[in-house]
């Protein structure tokens, strides 16, 4: 196995099977075939054609607000949720846009986004500690509750971006709910970029960014978790995570990648390391 391995596992699409989602225009995603063809029984909400799916003519005119077009959008999720086409609900909304800081072409409960294919955004935040001249992980392990990947390695932070928050308020949030991180202590986490993938899944088309930070947490930080999503953690000589993300698919298949990114930017993943520039562009698809 190899770190391109873990790249790959996050970056696979078959394009045949799926048609676009345009919204006034614009590209906002990709819907399977089958969950397109759904769509046609809300004539009044999608207009639904051979190759692409769009909004019908009326949420289509520059009148009508966002508002507007996610309340009609939104009646239509909550009837597949009830039933059972829409799984995993959340009641967190979601924004579907092209790039997080463009103003949002509707708005949507996060279980939805892979089954239309928009862009889905997170913060991952990986806690470290200095212990001498090395470095230390800690590493989460998810909770056997979990919709997804339960049972998974995790890196210490990780959460879904609501539309009503900023990146760096839901990282906050997510530091105090699942590792018991004060605000005091999670405000020195340091923005390091992001990373990028895209790939098929079970729901869906998931062309996800990851927005990264990094937490160097003082010897005597133990995280405690505190909304059940956890089941423990331990901590890890940054030399063996590496392993076990190279050697392994331990590691829930995003967090990974995350897990790359910061062993590149330490100095662990070094220029020697075979397929070093496919490793590092490959972070960013």
């Amino acid at each position: 196995m190899s770190y391109l391995d873990r790249i790959n596992d996050c970056n696979h699409h078959d394009r045949t099977q799926y048609r676009d989602f345009k919204i006034a225009g614009v590209l906002a995603g990709r819907m399977r075939h089958a969950f397109a063809d759904r769509l046609r029984v809300w004539e009044d909400v999608f207009k639904v054609g051979h190759n692409e799916v769009t909004l019908s003519a009326e949420l289509e005119r520059d009148s009508v607000s966002v508002e507007r077009r996610s309340e009609c959008v939104c009646t239509v999720l909550h009837e597949l949720h009830t039933e059972g086409v829409i799984d995993g609900w959340r009641d967190e909304i979601h924004k579907v846009s092209n790039r997080w800081s463009d103003p949002p072409l509707l708005l949507v409960e996060r279980a939805s986004m892979p089954h239309f294919g928009a862009t889905g955004v997170a913060v991952h935040m990986n806690g470290y500690v200095r212990q001498g001249k090395e470095l230390a992980l800690w590493v989460a392990r998810r909770a056997d509750t979990k919709p997804t990947a339960p049972g998974k390695l995790d890196h210490l932070v990780a959460g879904g971006q609501p539309a009503h928050l900023g990146l760096f308020e839901t990282l906050i949030k997510e530091c105090a709910e699942e590792a018991g991180i004060a605000r005091s202590l999670a405000k020195c986490a340091k923005s390091t970029g992001f990373v990028s993938y895209a790939h098929d899944s079970s729901r869906g088309y998931r062309p996800d960014v990851a927005y990264t930070f990094d937490l160097e947490l003082p010897d005597d930080f133990e995280p405690v978790n505190k909304d059940g999503e956890v089941a423990g953690f331990f901590l890890s000589p940054v030399e063996e995570v590496a392993e076990l993300v190279r050697e392994t698919r331990q590691f829930k298949s995003n967090c990974a990648l995350v897990i790359v990114d910061f062993l590149v930017r330490h100095g662990v993943i070094t220029a020697e390391e075979p397929g070093f520039c496919d490793i590092v562009s490959g972070l960013r698809r």
